[in-house]
């Protein structure tokens, strides 16, 4: 295997701190590498040095020779004067580039086709487009090259599920196996799982290497943290719930490594589910009652004239207490509308929003300037004004334990609003909207400027939140970990349910692109384009007939009867696994009192491999089942 590039013994310091303290490491041929740590931590200052984009303040950096090396930085050196086809492909001939499949790949993935409908066509000037939309042309100029070697910090930013889904399978199949090399940070778990065999943890200086994704990254922590001092208690517990999760939920289903398996289930054996579903819908029904959200044959449209779209058609929608209701879709589909909408801030063209008489909502909204109010107030003293405590679950939690909760240190809770970075505005916005104990909580991609550790204090947190919550997220993981339903919107005017969850989505949309007609002479347009920028709404700016959308939202998926007893079936074996668990452990106990007795110790051996082949071929039957259940 091939040594691509090797840093030795680098430091790193900024004022009195040393983010990186002789750190040695290397990318080799083949290796795909994710980059997780807590904000500030030096995840993009060690990209930088990787890339030599950054002196170290001591060590050495040295790449292979004629390495092609490329990196993606949270910001970009776009030319502002340049047309976008310039930026993402150069001086490049059209018929040249728009031969090859890789390009058209990329530009369809990313841009929406090669006339780039989500940045305003190819011609459109870079110094015009929106953030999210530099981002976009950043990443598509840089995968068009053949790079040796990527380097990606926050690749997912202003992707929606259905763009972090393709920039996955991009990565998975960008070089052969066993060749280039990959190192990506990102807060997205589920993109991490997808696209890196190793992990590398920065913190406090070093950088600790993990083998696999993230899943068997945690397992790791967690087994580390098992045997810490007692000051790393309050961290381990989190850990082990996470990782609870990850053996119940999708993402174990998915990415989850089989090996060490066992060491797995002996960790969490004793741990809870994340949340007790019957008893938060119980708390939740007796502070909101029976009626929380209703759409009644609602329609809700945007824009007026000939730039106006309908987003909702007669649709009715009844949302129960304690229910947790993800809402996917493409960017511009109306998600964030849909949830104003529902708590008042909007009112429809037509129908009735009819809302609870007890309901008392909250939003976090994406940019969360509501905190310009009291930025000049200290941390804690911006949550204390909206309350000391809250009860949460079956516990009071005051205001400083729930700001050491989200990651805020002794230290940081006296720093002025105003002073905070765009991660701790969000946690802190969260915080006073719990603090405020609302019934109904809308977040509105609140995993945006967040890392890994301080999400899974977030979803800790939401876990014994006994309310209605809705949330709108691209992070498929938060949305499969926090919410137990999830419906999307496919630009034909309905609601859809998803009981396959994100991935049936997924399907639903690579269904609905298949079902349109060519665009122009080169290619398809994408969801991208469909939905976003002009307003147009999707079909308008592909120009597909209106009837191409609905049909597509019919695609077949999987029926709510199979799924209900799909389910039903999976707990049942659930039971059964457990049972003969029980049965191996009693087995052995028995044969240890026994040992001395060689044909009793025999005849429980020949019982003991018998309940051992009945519970794999139940573990077997389980997998499948849950894979059919999404």
């Amino acid at each position: 295997m091939a040594h691509l590039l090797n840093v030795e013994s680098v430091t790193v310091a900024f004022a009195a701190r040393t983010v990186l303290g002789a750190v040695s490491l290397g990318i080799d041929d083949g290796d795909r590498i994710g980059v997780v740590g807590r904000n500030g931590d030096g995840k993009s200052t060690l990209l930088r040095v990787l890339a030599k984009q950054q002196e170290p303040d001591a060590g050495r950096v040295t790449h292979s020779g004629g390495l092609d090396l490329g990196m993606l930085s949270q910001g970009d050196d776009l030319d502002p004067a340049a047309d976008v086809r310039h930026a993402v492909v150069g001086d490049v001939p059209d018929h040249v580039w728009a031969a090859d499949a890789a390009v058209r790949d990329v530009l369809t993935g990313l841009l929406g086709g090669l006339d780039a409908p989500a940045v305003g066509g190819l011609d459109a000037l870079v110094g015009r487009l929106s953030g999210g939309q530099r981002r976009r042309v950043a990443l598509a100029a840089l995968l068009t090259r053949p790079h040796d070697v990527v380097l990606l910090d926050e690749p997912t930013n202003h992707l929606d599920v259905e763009g972090v889904d393709w920039l996955a399978r991009h990565l998975r199949d960008r070089w052969p196996k066993g060749r280039g090399g990959l190192a990506v940070v990102t807060h997205d778990r589920w993109f991490l799982d997808a696209v890196s065999e190793r992990t590398w943890e920065v913190h406090d200086g070093v950088v600790d290497s993990f083998e696999g994704g993230y899943a068997a990254y945690v397992l790791a922590r967690a087994e580390r943290s098992r045997v810490a001092a007692a000051t790393e208690e309050r961290r381990r517990n989190l850990l082990r719930k996470e990782l609870a999760w990850l053996r119940r939920g999708p993402p174990a289903r998915t990415s989850k490594p089989r090996f060490r398996i066992d060491a797995a289930n002996a960790l969490i054996a004793d741990e809870p589910p994340p949340r007790d579903g019957l008893a938060l819908e119980r708390m939740a029904t007796a502070r909101l009652g029976k009626d929380v959200l209703d759409l009644e044959d609602v329609t809700m449209t945007v824009g007026s004239g000939g730039d106006a779209r309908t987003l909702l058609r007669d649709v009715t929608w009844r949302i129960g207490p304690g229910e947790r209701i993800g809402i996917v879709g493409v960017n511009g589909s109306g998600k964030t509308t849909l949830m104003r909408l529902l708590l008042g801030e909007l009112q429809p063209a037509a129908g009735r929003v009819k809302r609870g008489k007890t309901v008392q909502a909250a939003m976090l909204t994406q940019e969360v300037r509501e905190l310009d109010a009291v930025a000049d107030l200290r941390v804690q003293e911006a949550v204390e004004k909206v309350r000391g405590s809250v009860r949460i679950g079956d516990k009071d939690v005051t205001a400083g334990q729930l700001l050491e909760r989200l990651g805020f240190t002794r230290e940081r809770v006296w720093t002025p609003v105003g002073e905070l970075s765009g991660g701790e505005r969000r946690r802190l916005q969260l915080l006073r909207l719990l603090m405020g104990e609302p019934n109904v909580l809308a977040l509105d991609e609140p995993t945006n400027d967040l890392d890994t550790d301080t999400l899974a204090a977030v979803e800790d947190t939401l876990d014994g939140w006994p309310g209605t919550l809705l949330v709108v997220s691209h992070d498929r993981y938060l949305l499969e970990r926090v919410t137990d339903r999830q419906v999307a919107l496919l630009g034909d005017g309905r609601l859809r349910d998803l009981p396959g969850g994100v991935e049936q989505y997924l399907e639903l949309r690579r269904a609905q692109e298949d079902a349109r007609p060519a665009h122009g002479s080169l290619a398809a347009p994408s969801a991208f384009g469909a939905a976003s920028g002009s307003g147009t709404g999707v079909g308008s700016t592909a120009g597909a007939p209106a009837a191409a959308a609905p049909a597509a939202s019919a695609a077949p998926g999987p029926n709510a009867g199979d799924v209900r007893a799909a389910r039903k079936e999976l707990t049942r074996i659930e039971r059964q696994i457990a049972k003969l668990t029980s049965s191996e452990e009693k087995i052995h106990a028995e044969m240890a009192e026994k040992a001395t007795d060689h044909q009793a110790v025999l005849a429980l051996d020949a019982k003991l491999r018998a309940i051992a082949a009945e519970r794999e071929a139940l573990e077997e039957t389980w997998l499948e089942l849950a894979d059919a259940t999404g």
